[in-house]
């Protein structure tokens, strides 16, 4: 399970959206088109070396529930579980090597991305 297509998929059947420890962990989420934008220019750059390819705009898992929530309109809520322990407090790339090396970085915001993200989630369970 992936943080996002969890909440969606709880929030569009009506369930408890699943927060791991207390949601103060963050994550930053990058939409599909940027990171096969990313991924590409990196295939055609001349670079050997691992350079990340990410949206280094963090939220909380707290604040990330709350966002499906609203976009869903769902009247879910928040419901805690232990915190795994190898669940990661902080993921934020640094994608100063692809903004220098590739000339790129994210276009899409969380918000714009969420929205189509939304329509192909909504068809699914509908589905």
């Amino acid at each position: 399970g992936r943080v996002l297509p969890a909440f969606i998929g709880q929030a569009l059947r009506g369930e408890d959206l699943t927060a791991f420890g207390d949601g103060s962990q963050t994550r930053s989420f990058c939409y599909v088109d940027d990171l096969v934008e990313g991924i590409y220019r990196l295939l055609l750059s001349n670079c050997p070396d691992p350079v990340n390819i990410g949206n280094p705009s963090e939220i909380t898992i707290n604040q990330f529930a709350e966002e499906i929530l609203k976009l869903t309109g769902s009247k879910s809520k928040i419901a805690y579980s232990p915190l795994p322990e190898d669940d990661p407090k902080q993921r934020q790339p640094n994608i100063k090597k692809a903004k220098e090396i590739l000339d790129w970085e994210p276009q899409y915001s969380r918000s714009q991305g969420l929205k189509p993200t939304l329509e192909y989630f909504m068809k699914k369970v509908k589905g």
